[in-house]
């Protein structure tokens, strides 16, 4: 037998997913939405109330309704409420990148964030909260007019607050959450031409950029989608734009290329043939370039173009992403290389990540695996965690929220 269909392991996923979630819960703020927490689960107050954790944390304990933590419905209440209050710009719509006491911090209108308002929303929407549908129509809608090119068949990166300023640049990581989000949607609100449009970004992503790439996916890209291979080489551990390759995006799209052909197949839709092997290579790129590549065991977080390490950090996501990209390809392969993996990814995870002592997991570890902050400060959110202890107790799809609706959790 091995981890994968363990049961025992499954009571430990059970269990450390209920210890993420309780970490978790003193992040709702006052201010509206949830706040960045410390490495101690306190809000800390030098961090605005971000909009991608709030919508994240939404999603993340509609997860737990969902599981059956009843009590958790005001927490997802509270997010929703908050999208709609002071979160949301009621002069232009959409909503605010990040908000503090006395209004919006950052104004700008950012496909990221709104790819997370859909995602909480189709969560919720699963979850039964009633103003869910609303809000998950309205994020739908924004993205529709904002965001969604559909002549390039991608996502927008950003606008000035009143939706003028679209900015040059354009990104695959705001691409990567849309399809997420996108699949989540498809499920609760039976749009089957939200999996089509999920179809198109992952083959310019995976099937054309990675494939001609050697599996590398590049990340930032003019606003022709002309590739900006030396962006942001002067600031390679940015956290949301690093230069060169980001391996935990490799896992990321892996695992979203089988939930996509997944999706679709269920939808009686066409899924081709390039996907299977697709997320095979970018799997087994993301281990050859990213895994104990510097004399350390974990991942590295980013590496040029030739596959030669640049931030040698360890990010907690990498590492679940990892897990959850394994347990992918097993499901739909079956074959022991990924069992193996699995078990090698959760060894990894439980004996550096974990804080067993502090709560959730360190979000960043230095090269030498001691705790680290040189790109995150303390543990902002639950999402990647909490989704690395959900994906090895369900099937491929349909998505978190509806799979565990439909009682499909073991």
């Amino acid at each position: 037998m091995n981890l994968l269909e363990d049961p025992a392991h499954r009571a430990w996923l059970e269990a450390e997913a209920e210890r993420l979630l309780a970490f978790g819960r003193p992040s709702r703020s006052a201010i509206g939405g949830f706040g960045w927490l410390d490495n101690h689960g306190v809000v800390d107050p030098s961090h605005p109330i971000e909009l991608w954790i709030s919508a994240r944390m939404t999603h993340s304990y509609a997860l737990s309704v969902l599981r059956g933590n009843a009590a958790d419905a005001a927490l997802v209440d509270h997010g929703i409420t908050s999208l709609w209050g002071p979160l949301r710009d009621d002069a232009h719509d959409g909503w605010f990148a990040s908000i503090g006491p006395d209004g919006p911090i950052n104004d700008a209108k950012e496909a990221y964030g709104h790819a997370f308002v859909i995602l909480g929303a189709s969560s919720a929407v699963a979850a039964g909260r009633p103003e869910a549908p609303a809000l998950l129509e309205e994020a739908l809608d924004v993205f529709d007019a904002h965001f969604w090119d559909d002549e390039h068949g991608l996502a927008r990166e950003s606008y000035e607050a009143d939706w003028s300023g679209l900015s040059e640049y354009r990104g695959v990581n705001a691409n990567m959450h849309t399809v997420e989000a996108y699949l989540a949607a498809a499920d609760v609100a039976v749009r089957p031409d939200l999996l089509e449009r999920a179809l198109r970004i992952t083959t310019r992503v995976v099937d054309e950029w990675a494939r001609n790439n050697g599996w590398r996916i590049p990340e930032h890209f003019t606003a022709e989608w002309e590739p900006l291979l030396e962006y942001h080489r002067d600031e390679p551990a940015h956290p949301f734009r690093p230069f060169g390759a980001t391996i935990g995006h490799l896992f990321e799209w892996s695992r979203l290329t089988l939930q996509l052909e997944a999706s679709l197949l269920r939808a009686g839709l066409d899924a081709p043939r390039w996907m299977v092997g697709a997320a095979r290579e970018l799997y087994d790129a993301a281990v050859r370039d990213g895994w104990n590549v510097d004399g350390a065991p974990g991942f590295v977080y980013t590496v040029d173009w030739n596959g030669a390490p640049v931030v040698r950090a360890r990010m907690h996501w990498v590492t679940a992403e990892a897990i959850g990209a394994a347990l992918t390809l097993w499901l739909r392969e079956g074959d022991e290389v990924t069992a193996a993996d699995y078990e090698s990814w959760w060894d990894y995870a439980t004996e550096y990540h974990l804080d067993r002592d502090g709560g959730s997991w360190w979000h960043e570890l230095a090269a030498d695996n001691t705790v680290g902050h040189s790109t995150w400060e303390g543990k902002p959110d639950v999402y990647h965690a909490l989704q690395a202890t959900l994906f090895p107790r369900l099937p491929i799809t349909p998505s978190l929220a509806s799979a565990i609706k439909a009682g499909l959790l073991q």
